[in-house]
Formats: C-alpha cells, sequence, structure tokens
C-alpha cells in the first residue's frame, strides 16, 4: 500500500463497513511504519489489508476485499499473505478483532486456525450504540 492508493481505498471502505476507517486512518498506518498491502489485478485495488507489529505479536487491524470481488477466495489469499508477513517479522501469534454479526468472517478466520479468545464488550460503533467484538487469536 502507498500514498497514492489510499484515495481508492477510501472509496472502498464505505461500501464494505457501515463505519468504516477513515482516510486518516489508513494514512496514519502507513506513517506509523504498520505493514500496509493491496490486492490489486490490473492496477484496480480488489483488497487490503493492515497489519502491527508489537514484539512477536501480529495484530491484523484490518482486512478489506471489496464487495464485487468478495466470494472468490481473495479474502483468504490476502489472509494467507498477512499471515505470512507476521511470520516474517518474527511473529509467534496473530489476533484480530470482529464482529460477531460477520459470520462470514468468523467462518474465514476459522477455516485458518483462528480461535475464539475473548470477548471485547462495546467495541465497535453500531446503529443502536455499540457492538461487541469477537477476539480472535491463531498461531503463526
Amino acid at each position: 500500500m502507498q500514498m497514492e492508493d489510499l484515495p481508492a481505498i477510501a472509496r472502498i471502505e464505505p461500501t464494505i463497513f457501515p463505519y468504516p476507517w477513515t482516510l486518516g486512518n489508513f494514512r496514519d498506518s502507513l506513517n506509523s511504519g504498520y505493514s500496509c498491502w493491496v490486492f490489486e489485478q490490473n492496477s484496480q485495488i480488489m483488497g487490503y489489508a493492515v497489519l502491527m507489529m508489537v514484539l512477536d505479536e501480529a495484530h491484523l487491524l484490518n482486512i478489506s476485499v471489496a464487495l464485487p470481488w468478495q466470494g472468490k477466495g481473495y479474502g483468504r489469499a490476502l489472509l494467507q499473505h498477512m499471515m505470512e508477513i507476521g511470520r516474517r517479522h518474527g511473529g509467534a501469534n496473530m489476533f484480530l478483532e470482529v464482529r460477531p454479526s460477520n459470520t462470514a468472517a468468523i467462518a474465514l478466520y476459522e477455516s485458518q486456525g483462528f480461535n475464539e479468545m475473548a470477548i471485547r464488550r462495546g467495541y465497535y460503533p453500531a446503529a443502536n450504540g455499540r457492538e461487541d467484538a469477537v477476539l480472535m487469536g491463531a498461531a503463526l
């Protein structure tokens, strides 16, 4: 991911999530040195991910596939890539949060070895206040 990718990512993000990351969130991630990646074909961004390393822990902050490309295995490929990046950076484990209502994402994470570790109460903004997050983790 490069700064010039951010406008396209900022157009995709609100089509996927009701409470999307902002352009500033992505810019801050790049400026902070997080491992930020795009998945593209013919110069079209199909997906993207942001990984933060803290010691030997990889924290997947964002992983997204644009709506036209969902359900085609690109999310799985992107997740596997991010797990490999975490390993290359010395990560022993990867962690992520996911909305309990996002059953497709949970199924994907479980298929890649992630397990539920805890519930983070009121983690996400939601139409009726706040929604919990499922904290998931996997050994790398």
